[in-house]
């Protein structure tokens, strides 16, 4: 609980209400089809079929909104292949497949998950799942958001895929009440079904405009090397587990 309030109380010191709805107009309104497949970490298009598995390596896959998918960064510079890149640095030899798409609600996640994983060419020893902040930002009711994230991990433990979920907390200008039901989604999901988490996906990065895009809350290639800071650790450790 001290940690979400830390977290929280940044959103209240930046200004969170004009971030959002930053945010929420810079992020599509319509929840793109599903894309042919997942595209890879080296930059391929979102319509080239991922490249197969690292020989002897681990396949993790990034599943998640603008967020994962490298929103207005140079091919290269999205979390997908600057965890891969990290994670090579530590000694793991892994690819990471960038399944992220811009603006993906927790159902547009859902609608595409099965036909997103039918494209890999194996089981991915890991999937990260970052779905919700959307459904936030346009205030959708929290109860289906959860629903829709359960329905994804269920499938993923049915398909005995390794969970790390990164999780998501609502602007104070959503309320206290929007609050108090949408932020323990994550860890209530987490524990329900044995997966990791990592409590909030921009910790480190919300209010530095110097790790932000112009748009006031998407990281910049500095902001995404924070979060790959915090998160390849957890990676990492998930991987060897």
């Amino acid at each position: 609980m001290k940690k979400e309030r830390s977290l929280a109380g940044r959103f209240l010191q930046y200004g969170a209400l004009a971030l959002f709805v930053q945010l929420a107009c810079a992020c599509s309104d319509k929840a793109p089809p599903p894309p042919p497949v997942a595209n890879s970490a080296q930059g391929t298009s979102a319509s080239t079929p991922a490249a197969a598995p690292v020989a002897d390596g681990k396949l993790v896959v990034a599943f998640g909104d603008s967020l994962y998918a490298g929103y207005n960064l140079d091919q290269g510079k999205g979390l997908a292949p600057v965890l891969e890149q990290a994670l090579a640095a530590k000694g793991m030899k892994a690819q990471v497949v960038n399944a992220g798409v811009s603006g993906d609600t927790s159902a547009a996640g859902l609608a595409r998950l099965a036909f997103t994983l039918d494209g890999l060419a194996r089981k991915p020893d890991l999937m990260l799942v970052g779905l919700g902040g959307n459904d936030m930002l346009r205030g959708l009711s929290p109860e289906v958001t959860r629903d829709n994230l359960d329905a994804i991990l269920a499938e993923l433990k049915k398909r005995g895929i390794p969970v790390l979920l990164t999780g998501m907390l609502a602007s104070p200008n959503m309320g206290p009440d929007y609050a108090a039901a949408f932020n323990p989604i994550f860890p209530a999901l987490a524990k329900k079904y044995d997966a990791t988490l990592y409590p909030f996906m921009l910790d480190g990065v919300i209010g530095d405009r110097a790790l932000q895009l112009p748009d006031g809350i998407h990281p910049n290639d500095k902001g995404v090397t924070v979060i790959v800071g915090k998160l390849a650790p957890v990676v990492m450790e998930e991987l060897r587990g």
